[in-house]
């Protein structure tokens, strides 16, 4: 690989070797509109073929995972709904930690009453449904992703396995305002603003870090064997949990602070792969 195209940052050389590599998506290994960048392509795949697992950690059902797995050509197991539902690389259910449906019902009559101003959209296992598939707020998700969302209530979407993620979207103050509420009135929930416009709601007991540390456990690593990849408030837990964490250079002051390292560059210059190709030097 011609390497010239990398800046690079010097890396101690008593550092252990990379055993898995997890990164965030969107905002991270993505670029500012959500798209692969295609100079990452042969970085991400050299990872692989070494024999390190690189994988996914995102707040995205697994269909928003595996187009981009394709797109880059490599596979490889995905940490889906920000550590709710967790898939080995042969797509076998590693964890699944869904809210009950009982409270997902109860959440969804609170956002329905309290907050009508606010777009819902519900995600379990493979499935995503909404009210009005064709408001523009739901539009764009279906952009960003390239999914489909289907117009279903959520009593015959889901059943007693229960629901992985609600997502919210709307103005930067509605989705502020959201958060505050819906954790206040639901303090089982894990309720965190992933962007200015979007909020996601988990069950209180999923986060990337249990993902992270389940995945390690299946390939027989630890943490401490990880390098780790974000950008966004839902990343803390997951930086945190790995020694070797790194906030991207576009990252909020909150979430470099949470990092051990800040990449010297943002996902739209590639900061990643070239942060990678550092840390793989030699191998």
């Amino acid at each position: 690989m011609d390497r010239s195209i990398f800046a690079t940052e010097k890396v101690s050389e008593d550092e252990p070797p990379v055993g898995i590599v997890f990164t965030d998506v969107d905002g991270t290994l993505l670029d500012a509109e959500h798209r692969v960048i295609p100079e990452a392509c042969p970085v991400v795949q050299r990872v692989v073929e070494a024999g390190i697992p690189f994988v996914l950690v995102s707040a995205r059902m697994p269909e928003g995972l595996t187009t981009i797995q394709r797109e880059m050509g490599f596979t490889g197991p995905l940490v889906c709904y920000s550590g709710a539902y967790v898939l080995d690389e042969d797509g076998r259910e590693l964890l699944s930690r869904p809210i009950d449906l009982a409270d997902a019902l109860e959440l969804k009559a609170f956002l329905d009453t309290d907050l009508p101003e606010i777009c819902c959209s519900e995600y379990g296992f493979h499935i995503w449904v909404c009210d009005d598939d064709s408001d523009p707020r739901i539009k764009n998700e279906e952009r960003i992703t390239t999914l489909k969302a289907m117009r279903a209530p959520l009593t015959e979407a889901f059943d007693e396995q229960g629901v992985h993620k609600f997502l919210l979207m709307g103005e930067p103050e509605q989705i502020e305002a959201a958060e505050l509420r819906v954790a206040d009135e639901f303090p089982q929930l894990e309720v965190v603003r992933s962007s200015p416009i979007l909020c996601e709601i988990m069950n209180g007991a999923a986060s990337k870090a249990e993902g992270v540390q389940v995945v390690c456990e299946h390939f027989g690593l630890v943490p401490a064997d990880a390098v780790a990849f974000g950008d966004g408030r839902n990343d803390i837990a997951m930086l945190d949990a790995v020694p070797r964490s790194y906030a991207m250079g576009n990252a909020p002051d909150e979430v470099k602070r949470a990092a051990a390292r800040v990449c010297p560059w943002t996902n739209d210059e590639n900061g990643l792969a070239r942060m990678l190709e550092e840390l793989l030097r030699g191998c």
